[in-house]
């Protein structure tokens, strides 16, 4: 086993790994799933850039879409940022807003309904909202207890701890977004005779950070297996624009900015991606301790959290059990 380094996620030749994930690509969707190309959804995000990056070489980029699906609550930069992506590549594009399924849905009513239980001064035509993991539990690696923030029209905010009902009806009725996307995808991929090519990274297949049969719902994920720093290592290498490089990565799912560690991770990816594969692959928490210049105590609970993290999100990742053949001739 090589030595634990804080280098030990650099890739050393990114050319090779992309040419042998864009082989893998163009075999399984013009040979195992005999499609005629891929569809991306793509939001200015860098997981999509890269994949449609990836996605464009392996196919060619008359053989691929990206379609970008804004809705009410999304940044303007969104869809900017994946117009100049396409652009960059030469990929065709479909824009589908999908706010008046979501309002059909009700997905914002429901959401709000939740958010009012708590924070009853919350009004959603001129206040923001977000749900957050406090400072104070983000810095002490604690199993996450989620909040309420309401940014409201003066500037001033609030923040509630969630009881559970209202937490669980926030994030059921935000899911709808995700899976609205999808089908929209798999529309656009039917349509076409193409195959629907997914955008999450390690972390958000193996933490959970994805919503099943939303974007964790596609045919094949071919940066599934990175960590997030080694998808900005490939980033660098492919020329995706530096906007997007630059860009802090967000949730784009409330209404109120926030990034994806304050919601989920509870620490910068930098220092995730070491801790992850250091737990991954067996190494002594001293050894990574003296490493990353952090207690053994805090690696220890790291690697706790992360072991709790992958056992309560199985659910996701498991897909419809049908081994109940129980009758016999």
């Amino acid at each position: 086993m090589k030595k634990f380094t804080q280098d030990i996620l650099k890739i050393d030749n990114p050319e090779a790994l992309i040419d042998k994930i864009s082989q893998k690509l163009k075999e399984d969707v013009f040979r195992r799933f005999r499609r005629q190309g891929g569809i991306v959804g793509i939001s200015g995000g860098i997981d999509s850039s890269v994949t449609l990056a990836i996605a464009a070489k392996a196919l060619g980029p008359g053989k691929v879409a990206g379609v970008l699906l804004p809705e009410h609550d999304s940044s303007p930069d969104s869809k900017s940022l994946a117009l100049k992506l396409a652009d960059k590549f030469g990929v065709a594009t479909v824009e589908e807003n999908i706010s008046g399924a979501l309002d059909g849905f009700g997905c914002y009513r429901r959401r709000d309904e939740a958010v009012k239980r708590v924070i009853p001064g919350y009004n959603p035509q001129r206040d923001k909202m977000k749900i957050v993991i406090p400072k104070e539990i983000l810095e002490r690696k604690l199993p996450p207890v989620f909040y309420v923030t309401v940014v409201f029209a003066d500037g001033s905010e609030i923040s509630r701890r969630l009881p559970p009902d209202a937490y669980l009806q926030i994030v059921a009725a935000s899911n709808f977004k995700q899976r609205s996307r999808m089908s929209m995808l798999y529309y656009h991929a039917e349509a076409r005779h193409f195959a629907v090519i997914g955008t999450p990274n390690k972390h958000e297949v193996k933490q959970g950070f994805f919503v099943k049969y939303g974007d964790g719902g596609a045919d094949v994920m071919p940066i599934g297996n990175l960590y997030k720093t080694q998808v900005y290592q490939l980033a660098e290498h492919l020329g995706v624009p530096r906007e997007i490089i630059e860009r802090t990565p967000t949730t784009d799912t409330y209404t109120a900015e926030q990034t994806q560690e304050e919601f989920f991770y509870q620490m910068p990816f930098e220092k995730m991606d070491l801790l992850w594969f250091a737990w991954e692959n067996g190494y002594a928490p001293a050894d990574v301790a003296r490493e990353m210049n952090m207690s053994e105590d805090d690696v220890r609970n790291n690697f706790a959290n992360f072991e709790r993290k992958l056992k309560t999100t199985e659910y996701l990742r498991t897909g419809p059990l049908h081994d109940y053949d129980f009758w016999q001739p």
